[in-house]
């Protein structure tokens, strides 16, 4: 190839890269601007924490497991209505109903939180408070704010090794699916999807890597979310409903239940699809 040839394909090849890095710049802008704009709708309805569940399940029970949620809203079931709603009790109750024993459930959760605020989560927890099992769902916020891949990753990775270090089984639920969002246009929601997507594989590899326990929660819940969306999502388009979370924490209980009972089976990469829920369902 001559000169002028190369000089004309690295150009091609730059122009290329220019446009992609302006096409994903204006993707994260979006996102964030869709966000803000379906606050002003709601009226901040969902305020600006999920409900409090945190307390002592199945007490009676005694000698407790604990359990810790930690991530972002979603983990903090921002949009279920009340706490029995919420991914903490469900996974707690759970929990507890399998192992015979009372579960203690601290969420540490913050909304618009990023991959990199989980380690600030984990460092919160009492040093009194050794958690058996911890539940991790974060990555939205990474994506709209337009955070590289590998940085992501390398936070999520940090916060594992440093849970397993106090002593805890690390469950965790990969970044929702994008393109399922009623309230993001395209094409943006397919663009969503698609990095969405290309982010929950990338923590699935990660955290299996890691020896934590991964399941592919925007897969799982697809279907359900996308069939009956009036239902799964709350009032903003953006975040689950307590049915929406009650169908998340369905695709979680294996992972972290096979997190606390090593002869409880493992759910596999290919995560069964969650049935279809009644409204009223608990």
């Amino acid at each position: 190839m001559e000169v002028s040839q190369w000089r004309k394909a690295s150009l091609a090849g730059g122009v290329v890269a220019a446009s992609l890095a302006a096409t994903l710049g204006g993707i994260a802008l979006l996102f964030k601007a869709e966000g803000r704009a379906a606050q002003q709708t709601v009226g901040h309805r969902l305020g600006n924490n999920g409900p409090d569940a945190d307390t002592v399940y199945r007490p009676e029970w005694g000698n407790p497991l604990r359990l810790v949620i930690a991530g972002d809203s979603v983990a903090a079931s921002l949009g279920a209505s009340t706490p029995k709603a919420t991914l903490g009790a469900a996974l707690a109750l759970a929990l507890a109903e399998h192992a015979g024993r009372a579960v203690e459930l601290r969420t540490m959760a913050v909304v618009g939180a990023q991959t990199s605020a989980v380690l600030a989560q984990i460092a919160r927890l009492p040093a009194s408070f050794g958690p058996d099992v911890t539940v991790i769902i974060v990555g939205g916020n990474d994506l709209t704010n337009h955070i590289p891949l590998a940085d992501s990753i390398k936070f999520l990775e940090l916060a594992i090794a440093n849970l397993q270090a106090l002593g805890s089984q690390v469950v965790v639920g990969t970044v929702p699916d994008f393109d399922t969002l009623p309230s993001l246009p395209q094409p943006l929601r397919e663009f969503g999807g698609q990095m969405s997507r290309r982010l929950a594989t990338a923590q699935f590899k990660a955290a299996a890597a890691a020896g934590a326990h991964p399941v592919l929660l925007g897969k799982a819940v697809r279907q359900i979310f996308l069939s009956d969306p009036r239902y799964m999502f709350s009032i903003d388009g953006f975040h689950p409903s307590s049915m929406g979370y009650r169908s998340a924490s369905l695709a979680l209980m294996p992972a972290v239940l096979a997190a606390y009972d090593d002869e409880y089976p493992a759910p596999g990469p290919e995560t069964t699809a969650v049935p279809p829920l009644r409204p009223g369902a608990d």
